[in-house]
């Protein structure tokens, strides 16, 4: 692979020209494709075949419900005081409201709040149904409904608006543009040259733009959530920076070596460029496995930013190389330092010197860190995970105080059979009767008399275990001569949750398992992938324990500005998961591959690993320090579960690359020996070669005279 790979390298230097052309050729038809075929995409998580999702599909076929496909919005009235809602002052601003929000733009109907008010008749709600899907709420529609509802902000009367019509889309912009300064700052005073730092930027952002615009062209024809793009963004500008990152780092390398420019570009495509296929294809295992879960979302999520990767490893093999012929020598410090011993080496040495107390004292950290996530409780967001202060929360925490806790959560009942009008009456008795129900509805039957809905109100709010086991209890329940089924929003999250959950483990088998494979071709080794893989659990054990004791538990809750604390987003693990894992597989390939690179060369084991981490730990340290900036942005994000996101994903590449790869790593390999490179002859035999290290380089292949520059 690596002469392979070295032939390409110098292609694509030589042929810069070609190679840039024929790269902007690509990026226009893509920008076509998307400004021609592309269609919509959807906000709603579907997993068909669970229970919840087979009721809905019920209601909507027997009783004509599709209040899983409109938007919809509550717009809550509260008075304080002495004062309530049926006064005819307070009845007045309240009607004056449903009638603007009548004529707002895309609503369907509005629901009279005066047949859903509070015992103490100080707190209503009216439910606005629209005629499209949440997605298509217009920000002119959200606007007008926001200045309709506050009309009847008079005598006393307060309003506040949820709902998922309410729910704008986050600003991410200033986090994002943080992120890039960040990581700009990092490539500056890594390389010491801003066309050297720039060109990782470069050649992230157009494979980020070729994957965005590959996702809209791939809305025309497939049923995509509007989240899709979300993952590929994000893991594609963390590798493309990375694998340019070290390719352009072992292309200086070469060049203080004394070859000339191209024979450069070749050797650094050759031996970093085989490491980024290898890590590259870790990342894309790591994505493409999310459809082993069955969930529809999930895998067009993973299969989207698999792509995205695939990209940023082709830019990376082949207009990289040709950007470093376009840079020539302002690609080079411009002044070089003088020889001197490097952190990454003296802190190598530092670990082989006491590989015993680091391993333990590390392993010590990492557990400690992780025994919280053994605590770890999954939910998926509603209005009650909405900030503080915000008219989301507030009209959640209105309606909690005016209704009970279980209000926000109601549970839909539906019970099909023959005769459904006596049965649904007994089945109503019978869960009235479960602990934990505050109320069930009479049953509403329909026209033909086989389908009848109960709405059942929990004493507990949506995201309590006590309402999942009321969810269970309902399902368990039996009625002679009718099937119940439970669905409603608390019950599909709660579905969800369940999905995702039970998905983790067969994805991480998967991944795990597969990646086992890939890297023990890369490293010729059992050991060497095995410890790869227990590092990278470690590190994603550390990071839902870190998690779960801020997010969960609420530690340090005021330096992060949490105003709330509550369950872990149902998807954080299974994303956190394939995130860390493509970062963790980048960081030990590029680390280990070094290594072995010295050690295949004839340097003795320690000597290799002093070796590797002399020329990788520098690189792996601003590529880390990049993803932590990244990430780290948005934390400042008001919205708490991209805070969640943001914090986990920095806490787990933090851990990953300082704490694991460069001090367990090297510690495990220094008490291993040459054993960590060995590998049963029978296998190795059965194995294909593949010269991630370059040896072959070592001689050129011969070829025709190239012209130098």
């Amino acid at each position: 692979m690596a002469t392979l790979l070295y032939r390409l390298g110098r292609f694509s230097f030589r042929r810069r020209r070609l190679v840039a052309a024929l790269w902007l050729a690509v990026l226009a038809l893509f920008g076509v494709g998307a400004a021609t075929l592309s269609g919509t995409t959807s906000d709603t998580l579907s997993i068909p075949g669970t229970e919840s999702f087979r009721a809905m599909d019920v209601l909507k076929e027997k009783m004509g419900l599709g209040t899983a496909d409109s938007a919809s919005a509550r717009v809550v009235f509260t008075v304080g005081g002495d004062a309530t809602l049926t006064a005819p002052a307070q009845r007045a601003a309240v009607d004056r409201a449903v009638a603007a929000l009548g004529a707002a733009p895309q609503v369907a109907a509005v629901a009279d709040p005066y047949t859903a008010i509070a015992p103490d008749q100080r707190t209503a709600y009216a439910t606005v149904t629209y005629r499209v899907g949440p997605a298509g709420v217009t920000d002119e529609a959200r606007a007008a409904l926001l200045t309709a509802g506050r009309t009847g902000q008079t005598d006393g009367v307060q309003v506040e608006f949820g709902g998922d019509a309410v729910s704008g889309g986050e600003a991410g912009g200033a986090t994002e543009v943080l992120g890039v300064v960040m990581a700009a700052l990092v490539l500056a005073i890594t390389f010491g040259s801003l066309v050297a730092a720039g060109l990782p930027l470069l050649t992230a952002f157009i494979g980020v733009g070729l994957g965005m615009l590959g996702i809209q062209i791939a809305t025309g024809f497939l049923d995509l959530n509007d989240s899709t793009s979300a993952l590929a963004t994000m893991l594609g500008l963390a590798v493309g920076i990375d694998y340019a990152l070290f390719v352009v780092s072992r292309y200086r390398h070469e060049r203080t070596e004394g070859r000339d420019a191209e024979e450069a570009a070749g050797r650094a495509v050759g031996t970093a460029g085989s490491a980024v296929v290898f890590a590259g294809l870790t990342v894309v295992i790591a994505l493409a496995a999310l459809s082993v879960a069955g969930i529809p979302f999930l895998t067009a999520m993973g299969l989207a930013a698999a792509g995205t990767v695939a990209v940023a490893v082709l830019i990376t093999l082949t207009l990289l190389p040709a950007l470093l012929g376009f840079a020539g020598r302002r690609v080079l410090p411009k002044r070089h330092r003088a020889a001197k011993v490097s952190f990454g080496e003296r802190w190598a040495r530092l670990v082989l010197r006491h590989r015993v107390p680091a391993l333990v004292l590390s392993l010590g950290v990492a557990l400690l860190v992780a025994l919280p996530a053994t605590d770890l409780r999954l939910a998926l967001p509603d209005d009650g995970s909405a900030p503080v202060g915000s008219t989301q929360r507030t009209a959640y925490d209105q309606l909690a105080a005016g209704f009970g806790a279980g209000f926000n959560g109601p549970l839909l009942v539906v019970v099909s059979g023959p005769g459904v009008a006596r049965t649904a009456g007994e089945a109503q008795r019978a869960v009235e009767h479960l602990p934990g129900v505050v109320a069930v509805t009479p049953p509403t039957v329909n026209p033909a008399g086989d389908t009848a809905l109960l709405t059942v109100i929990p004493a507990t709010g949506p995201d309590a275990e006590a309402t999942k086991d009321l969810v269970a209890a309902i399902r368990a329940t039996t009625v002679t001569g009718a099937a119940l089924a439970v669905t409603g929003t608390t019950a599909i999250n709660i579905d969800i949750s369940d999905k995702l959950t039970g998905a983790l483990v067969p994805y991480l088998a998967v991944v795990v398992g597969l990646a086992f494979v890939l890297l023990m071709l890369v490293f010729r080794s059992l050991l060497v992938p095995l410890k790869a893989t227990l590092g990278f659990l470690l590190s994603v054990a550390a990071s839902f324990g870190a998690l779960v004791a801020v997010f969960q538990w609420g530690w340090f809750a005021d330096l992060f500005g949490l105003d709330s604390t509550g369950p872990v987003i149902s998807m954080m693990p299974i994303f956190l998961v394939g995130i860390l894992f493509g970062l963790a597989m980048d960081y030990e390939v590029f680390l280990v591959t070094r290594t072995r690179e010295e050690y295949v060369h004839g340097a003795a084991p320690d000597a290799a690993i002093v070796a590797g981490m002399r020329h990788g730990a520098r690189v792996v340290t601003a590529a880390a320090l990049i993803m932590i900036s990244v990430f780290a942005g948005f934390i400042l994000a008001d919205n708490s579960i991209i805070k969640s996101l943001g914090f986990t994903l920095a806490f787990g590449v933090a851990v990953d690359a300082f704490l694991v790869r460069m001090t367990i790593v090297p510690a495990v390999l220094s008490l291993l020996g040459r054993s960590a490179w060995k590998l049963p002859r029978w296998l190795d035999r059965l194995l294909p070669t593949v010269d991630v290290e370059g040896t072959r380089l070592a001689t050129p292949p011969t070829e025709p005279e190239l012209v130098r520059v």
